[in-house]
Formats: C-alpha cells, sequence, structure tokens
C-alpha cells in the first residue's frame, strides 16, 4: 500500500500544473537601456523544445498509470520485482569489493644463497646497499637474478664456488631484482637473468657474458683483477709478445713520482679493452726497467707500444690523439691483428656463429680448454702457430721476435731412451727464421758421447718429469706418439715426440729393422732446399692465404662446453654431461680429445677433418688446410644424418634389442649412412619418396605409401624407400627440388632414374602405373645374368630368359592373389556399408518423425500464444473504454458538483438580497 501512495503521489505531481511545467522556465528577457532586446541566454528552451518535452511528460504520465493499474491488481509481482531489484544490486556491490582481493598477493622473498657462502644476499632488492657495498671493495661482483629461473639456478653452485676461491680479493654480492616491491626491479629493466657486473674500484660495470661455469667466470674476475702484467726482465717480455693474442706494452718509469700520470689511464685502457671484449683477447702489460723497453725499441716514457706480427708494430701517436683511456683502447681495436679468435656462444638463443660463418670459410677447431692456466695449452699453441704461418704473406715478419716462432725445421731424430728399452723420442730441433733462408743451414746433433748425454739428459728431464705418465708415454696399443707439449715453444730448443712401444712389435724382421736404421738422421746437404721456394714445398701452409681465393678464418671452441656442436658438424662418439665437463675427455676423433672442420657457409658444405693416430695435429691441420685451398680439393663433403646425431641414443638401447626385436616395417627408412647401398642395389628396383617432418603434404601421402607397400610386400624385387631431406644431407646428384617427391631407381640401370610426374596426382593407381612403366625388363636382366655367368651361348640366355619370366609370372600370381584377397575385403566392406546406410535410413526416418511431431507442437504452442496475446488485447481495450467511461463519470461527476455549488452560491445569494430588502 505504502508503493502505492507513492506511485499516486508521482501521477498526481505529473497532473499537476508544475509538474506539467517542469524543466521549462518562462523565458525572460533582458533589455538595455535603449531598449534593445538582448541574445537569448544558452539554456533556455525554443517552443519546438517545450512541444516535445510536453509530449514526452504525457507519454510518461500514460506509462505511470498504466503501471498503477497494474499494481493495483496484482501488488505480489510489484513487491517480487522490488526484492529482485534489491538483491541484484547487493550481489553486485558485493562482487565489486571483491574484485580488489582476486590476486593473492606474493610471498616475501627468502635467501637465494646460502648463509655459509661469502656472498652478501640482497634478496629484497635493496639497491642501495649494492653502492655501499661497492664503495668499501677494491672490486665487486654484483649478481643479478631471479628466484624463479632455471638459469640462475644452476648458476648459484658455480658463483658460490668461485666465491669461496676469491673472497678475500673480491666483494661478492647478489640482488633479487625480480621482487616487485624492490628497489632493484622499479629501476633496472632486465630482459634475461642471470646478469653479472664487475666493478673495478669506481670502473663499471663490466659486463660478463660467457658461459656460467666456475673456472670461466674465475679467469674473467681474474683478468679483471690483474689487467696488466708486469714484465720484469727481457726473457719474460719476450715470452709475453711470443703468444698469438695481440699484446699491448707500455713503458713506465716510477722514479720521480709513485704513479707516473699515465699509468692510471693505461690500467683503464686496459679495464676499457675487458669492458668491451669480456675474454680478454688483447693482453696488456707494463715495463718499468728502461732496458727491457729497449728491446721493443721503446725509449721515451709513457710510451703505449703494439705488437703485431705481419706489420710493422705501432706506438701510439700521443701528438695527434688525446691520451684517454677510451682513445688508447679504440687505437689498440683498431689497429691490431689476430690469427685465432674464440668462439663462446652464450647457450641462449644467439647468431653469434651465423654471424661469423658469413664472413666466409671457418676453420672450426674444437679443443680441450683449462680458462685457469697460466700458459695457453700445448694444443693452442701448434694451432696458433699453423694459423701464424698461414697469414705470413711476406715469409718474413717485420717483427725480430717473431721470426723465430714462424720458422721450424724438419730436422728430426729418433731416440731410444737409456732408461726403458720400450720408450722412443723422436727429437726435433727448431732454429731462428734467418738460418731456413741460408744455404749453409746443416741438420746437425750431438754425436760425441758429451753431447749425446746432453740430450739424454733433456729427454730424461722433458719426458719423465715435466709431462705425466698417462701424456708423456702412451699406452702400448698406441701406434703414433704424443708431443711432447709442455716443451713445445717457438723459442725452445728442441721439440720432443715420445712413444711406448711394445715389446713384440720390437721383434721386427731384420729388413725392416735395416730399414729403419737407414733413416738419415743428419740429412745431407742436398736435402736442405737452398732458396725460399723449396722451403714452400717442404712447408706448403706458410703463406696460403695470400695464395689462394678460399681464405680460412681461425676458431677455436671449448669442446667440453660445445661438444653438441661438434657432433652435429659430424663428431662421433658420445659424452655423457659429467663428460663434458672435463677438458682431458677423449674424443672418437683423436686421442687428445681435438675435432676439426671446415665449414663453407654459401656453399652449403663442410669438411671434416679424420686424423691418423700416425700424425700431430700440427701435420693433419696441414694437409687439411692444403687440401681444401687446393683449386681441385680432394676433400669429400661430409654428410650429417640421423644416426650421427643419434648415436648415443642407439647405443643405449642395444641392450634391449635382443630381449624386443624391432617390428617389421613395409617402408625401409633410409638415412645418409644407408642411403647408397640401398638405393644403389643392382637386383632392386627402389621406389624412393623424399619428405620432410615440416611438410604437410607429405604427411597428407603418407597413407598412399602404406598402401602402396602392404601391396608391395611380396614382391622381393621391389622396396619402397623413404628419406627424411630435412635431417639427412644427401649427395648433390640425389637431391630434389622440392618435396615430396618420388624418384624410381630401376634394376640394372641404376643411372636411368625417373622422377614421378608433377602434373599426375599422387594416387596408389598412378604409383602402380608408374611403376609397372619403368621398372627393369628381362632385356635388362638377361644382361646382368650373361655378364655375371662364367660361360655365354644361346642356351645360357634362354635359360636367363625362362627363369627370370617364370620369376614375373610367380610374382604376378601372387599379386593376382593378393588383389583377390583385397577385393574380397572390399565387397565385404561395401556390404558393411550399405547395411550401415540402412540403418542410418531407418534412423532419419525417425528423426523426421519426431521432427514433425516437435513441429506441430510448435504449432500447436503458438496458436495458444496468439489467442492469449488476443485476449491480452481484448483486455487492455477493455481497460481503455473503461478508463474512458471512468473519465467521463468523474467529468460528470464534476459538472454536477459544480453546478451545485453554484446553485447553493445562488442560493444563499438570493436569501442575503431577501433579508437585506427586509431590513
Amino acid at each position: 500500500m505504502i508503493v502505492l501512495n507513492v506511485f499516486k503521489s508521482a501521477l498526481a505531481f505529473a497532473d499537476s500544473p508544475r509538474g506539467r511545467c517542469c524543466g521549462s522556465e518562462k523565458s525572460t528577457w533582458g533589455r538595455k537601456a535603449n531598449g534593445r532586446v538582448e541574445q537569448r541566454h544558452p539554456g533556455r528552451i525554443n517552443g519546438t523544445e517545450r512541444r516535445r518535452q510536453a509530449v514526452m511528460l504525457r507519454r510518461v504520465r500514460q506509462s505511470l498509470r498504466q503501471v498503477l493499474f497494474l499494481m493495483a491488481r496484482r501488488p505480489v509481482l510489484l513487491c517480487g520485482a522490488i526484492v529482485l531489484s534489491v538483491l541484484f544490486i547487493l550481489a553486485v556491490k558485493f562482487t565489486c569489493s571483491r574484485a580488489k582481493d582476486v590476486v593473492v598477493a606474493a610471498q616475501p622473498p627468502v635467501r637465494f644463497f646460502s648463509t655459509e657462502a661469502p656472498i652478501v644476499d640482497l634478496y629484497l632488492g635493496q639497491l642501495d646497499q649494492v653502492e655501499r657495498l661497492r664503495s668499501v671493495a677494491e672490486v665487486s661482483l654484483v649478481f643479478f637474478y631471479a628466484p624463479w629461473c632455471a638459469h640462475s639456478m644452476a648458476a648459484r653452485q658455480e658463483v658460490q664456488q668461485v666465491a669461496k676461491k676469491l673472497a678475500k680479493q673480491v666483494q661478492f654480492v647478489a640482488i633479487n631484482c625480480w621482487w616487485s616491491q624492490g628497489k632493484c626491479r622499479r629501476q633496472n629493466h632486465i630482459y634475461q637473468y642471470p646478469i653479472i657486473h664487475l666493478f673495478y674500484r669506481r670502473f663499471g660495470p663490466i659486463n660478463y657474458k660467457g658461459p656460467f661455469v666456475a673456472p670461466y667466470v674465475e679467469s674473467f674476475i681474474l683478468r679483471v683483477i690483474t689487467p696488466l702484467t708486469y714484465l720484469p726482465s727481457r726473457a719474460t717480455l719476450k715470452e709475453f709478445l711470443s703468444y698469438h693474442e695481440p699484446r699491448v706494452v707500455g713503458f713506465f718509469q716510477f722514479n720521480s713520482s709513485p704513479q707516473p700520470p699515465g699509468y692510471i689511464t693505461y690500467l683503464s685502457s686496459a679495464l676499457q679493452a675487458l669492458k668491451r671484449d669480456f675474454r680478454g683477447g688483447v693482453r696488456f702489460g707494463v715495463v718499468t726497467n728502461k732496458q727491457v723497453a729497449e728491446a721493443i725499441s721503446v725509449r721515451e716514457d709513457e710510451t703505449v707500444y703494439l705488437h703485431r706480427r705481419f706489420n710493422s708494430s705501432l706506438i701510439f701517436p700521443r701528438r695527434e690523439r688525446n691520451f684517454t683511456s677510451e682513445v688508447i683502447c679504440s687505437w689498440v681495436f683498431e689497429h691490431y691483428e689476430t690469427v685465432l679468435q674464440w668462439l663462446q656462444p652464450p647457450g641462449t638463443k644467439s647468431r653469434l656463429l651465423e654471424r661469423e660463418l658469413n664472413k666466409g670459410p671457418a676453420l672450426l677447431l674444437f679443443l680441450p680448454h683449462n680458462p685457469l692456466g697460466s700458459k695457453p695449452s700445448p694444443l693452442l699453441q701448434q694451432v696458433a702457430d699453423v694459423a701464424v704461418r698461414y697469414h705470413s704473406c711476406n715469409g718474413n715478419n717485420h717483427s725480430t721476435l717473431d721470426k723465430s716462432f714462424t720458422s721450424h725445421s724438419l730436422c728430426c731424430q729418433s731416440v731410444l731412451l737409456p732408461e726403458s728399452s720400450t720408450s722412443v723420442c723422436e727429437v726435433c730441433l727448431s732454429w731462428s727464421g734467418p738460418s731456413l733462408t741460408s744455404s749453409s743451414v746443416r741438420c746437425s746433433f750431438p754425436s760425441t758421447a758429451q753431447g749425446g748425454d746432453v740430450l739424454h739428459s733433456y729427454l730424461r728431464h722433458c719426458c719423465l718429469h715435466q709431462l705425466p705418465a698417462p701424456v708423456a708415454i702412451e699406452t702400448a696399443t698406441s701406434v703414433g706418439c704424443s708431443n711432447l707439449l709442455n716443451s713445445y715453444s717457438p723459442f725452445s730448443q728442441y721439440s720432443a715426440c715420445c712413444r711406448k712401444v711394445e715389446p713384440q712389435l720390437n721383434k721386427l724382421p731384420a729388413k725392416e729393422g735395416l730399414d729403419m736404421q737407414r733413416v738419415p738422421l743428419t740429412p745431407s746437404p742436398s736435402s736442405i732446399p737452398p732458396s725460399s721456394d723449396a722451403q714452400q714445398g717442404g712447408d706448403g701452409i706458410t703463406g696460403l692465404r695470400c695464395q689462394t681465393n678460399r681464405t680460412l678464418r681461425f676458431y677455436v671452441l671449448d669442446v667440453a662446453l660445445n661438444w653438441p656442436l661438434a657432433v652435429r658438424l659430424g663428431a662421433t662418439g658420445n659424452r655423457s654431461a659429467s663428460s663434458q665437463q672435463e677438458a682431458g675427455a677423449q674424443s672418437a676423433q683423436s686421442g687428445d680429445g681435438t675435432f676439426a672442420a671446415i665449414v663453407n657457409l654459401k656453399d652449403e658444405v663442410h669438411y671434416v677433418l679424420h686424423r691418423s693416430p700416425a700424425t700431430t695435429l700440427t701435420e693433419s691441420l696441414e694437409a687439411f688446410i692444403r687440401n681444401f685451398s687446393a683449386p681441385y680439393s680432394l676433400l669429400q663433403r661430409h654428410l650429417v644424418g640421423e644416426e650421427d646425431v643419434k648415436g648415443g641414443e642407439e647405443e643405449a638401447r642395444r641392450p634391449d634389442e635382443h630381449q624386443q626385436p624391432p617390428p617389421r616395417r613395409f617402408i625401409t627408412e633410409l638415412t645418409t649412412s644407408s642411403f647408397l647401398p640401398s638405393v644403389m642395389e643392382l637386383q632392386k628396383d627402389v621406389l624412393l619418396f623424399y619428405y620432410t617432418q615440416w611438410c604437410g603434404f607429405c604427411s597428407v601421402l603418407n597413407h598412399v605409401i602404406i598402401q602402396l607397400a602392404r601391396l608391395l610386400q611380396g614382391n622381393s624385387t621391389i622396396t619402397v624407400a623413404r628419406v627424411n631431406v630435412a635431417r639427412n644431407d644427401l649427395p648433390w646428384e640425389f637431391m630434389v627440388d622440392h618435396v615430396p617427391s618420388i624418384l624410381l631407381f630401376p634394376r640394372y640401370r641404376k643411372h636411368l632414374s625417373v622422377k614421378f610426374p608433377d602434373d599426375l596426382p599422387i594416387t596408389l593407381p598412378n604409383l602402380l602405373r608408374f611403376i609397372l612403366q619403368h621398372s627393369s625388363s628381362v632385356h635388362y636382366a638377361d644382361k646382368a645374368v650373361t655378364s655375371s655367368a662364367e660361360g655365354s651361348g644361346p642356351s645360357a640366355v634362354l635359360r636367363a630368359e625362362f627363369l627370370a619370366l617364370q620369376h614375373e609370372v610367380q610374382v604376378l600370381h601372387r599379386a593376382r592373389e593378393r588383389l583377390s584377397q583385397q577385393l574380397a575385403q572390399l565387397w565385404r566392406d561395401n556390404r558393411r556399408l550399405t547395411f550401415d546406410a540402412r540403418s542410418l535410413e531407418a534412423q532419419n526416418a525417425e528423426l523426421l518423425q519426431e521432427r514433425q511431431s516437435l513441429e506441430e507442437q510448435h504449432r500447436d504452442k503458438s496458436r495458444q500464444l496468439e489467442d492469449a496475446v488476443k485476449r491480452l488485447q481484448e483486455l487492455a481495450d477493455a481497460s481503455e473504454n473503461l478508463l474512458m467511461l471512468l473519465r467521463f463519470l468523474l467529468k460528470a461527476r464534476k459538472d454536477r458538483t459544480e453546478a451545485r455549488e453554484r446553485e447553493e452560491v445562488e442560493r444563499k445569494e438570493a436569501e442575503q438580497k431577501r433579508s437585506h430588502m427586509a431590513s
């Protein structure tokens, strides 16, 4: 009732004159003093708008009257609508109020590093604490990590291991840069984790981009701690400049002051070089003695000397350029020379290898590497020697110190160690550069007893003391010998190669013993070449870079970190995760764990070095490079197949092969190694299907190839095979220009292979017609049989033809039986499909009947709804008539009331007049 009263009051307000003119204020006109009419106010409403508002008010009054009428008839519906509206408003309000609590707040972070590790772990992202810790330490390492990152978790153990070793020299700080409320996350935008920044006092950051392995990280830190190498003597300077890396020497005298003015600048330039190349490819040294500096023709104080091998060494031009760290670093990287470049792929998606291979043919050398070694490994020195001689285009170097580095004689002698009758060493004499070009060179070894004792003592000192037993002396089954690598140096007098010979190998025939004794230990004067041309014939790799258009670039990779890449290139053997971390792990390619390959990305070919156990690494590389640089190279293109990459998995599954034999396959899967033996089999027709795993059309044709293979499985003269050309390299003559492609290699005439026409659809009938049309006939079988037979004659030819025809008839009989079986199966399938079709028709009839019944029900309901609508319309019309009647009655009653009121007023007036007249 309260709601009804509210609506009645609203209706009365709408009917009142005040409600009727609501929103339409009377327009007033302001006049100026001179009587002109002012402009209208923008908010005033004109006559058209007034009429529109009046119409709208009239409609609102009608709607309110209808609602009031319905509510008066059914108040229960009104109450239900009000309750539903209130519930809807409460639900919306409750949902909006809980919107803030949908995302659960992240839990506070915890320590990432162990409490025992000497690392300050700022797991709340306190970036300001990093600045404070850096200010009190001389060298600081900042490790940015994310707690959820797998790479950060893997690098955690490596960083802890390095921190335990260098805790007294370096301040290790780790900061959680992922915590959303931390200062590090708000101020830095890091896109990958982890990141290592190294600071040397106020200089930095020096970003580390290498592998997160403890030896590499420790080597990087040690380079930053000691960016300069002190060179106190000429021997140290000579050894410093003998390595293959670019070297820079600064001369500063510490006489007048504790630190010369330019020393700090030179130190900063070394740090700038590390910032530019974190691997430390350019090494910086410092000389404080004037006599030592004169060895490189440096006499002025505060001089920076850049050592180069193939061109003249340079001195920093202080008069032309500013003596600042940035300028010195840029000058060094602009003029330095390098023959070897280290490649360290980061282990993530990177285009480092592609960028280097696009520059031209590259020689990739996978060597065992110890980053913490004080000197380059002997294997690396041998490779550097080959690279230097390959780049030495002028025959002799401008640098005096490099002459002995690139010149080695071929004068060798085999010596038996007196301590053991089974240890044999091959000793080679090293000469300086000028000795090689002179005609007075003689190969001379100590021949006297005293000289022989000196030589034996040298071998005893080198072979028995410097090297460990597994490296100095190989096993008894080894045919070759190991270089005495620790004694290998460009400035040494001798280099030795020792091996251990089995006792039974010493019992050779007398003839072989005499042949070995006839080896000239001291060559005659005629065996030493008097000219440089003959020298080139003996050392054909010297200056080869400038004699061929196929210039090589030398790259070195750590075999332990990049072994999967080596396997992809053709290295054999299987290394587990633990063996990959060992630098001295043996490889199937060579006994010293090395692997070499030449990659020519432009020609899409690569070649693999197959070392002989009897040859050294230097000899193998020289022959490998000479064969590649020849106009008509003898190297065979290496083909990589799936069996090379999955060799380890197959070896792991071998023990179970005898328990569970592999299932029989209708289609022969070919790889790189099995391609030629299977395709070129003379007695069989081979239908070869070329495909790839990413080809969608190839997948569509799989069922056709399977049906063909099942149809031909009883025919032993036809083989259906396929090859994945994306994972198996094939010879160029067997490649196709697109996939899918089908080739037929007929028997007895493999050179006349036929390609399936591209304009024909690949269907089973077309493939059968193609095979029958191009398969080998009896004529070629006749030739094969007659060529293999011992005798010849008409009877042999007729017998061969008869046997071939008989075999073909048997094959046709088997094919007919197989076809009849397939036809019977097809007939059975057809009958089953017919029965299924009938059952489906019956189901369709039932569904049609149900649909008709549903349509009839729908029509009935529609008629009922139409009748209800008509009744409602009639009720609405009747209600309108009643409303009109009510209005008429109300008006009539109002008129009567007004008439009565007028009559009473008139009667009262008449009475008043009478009383007045009577008085």
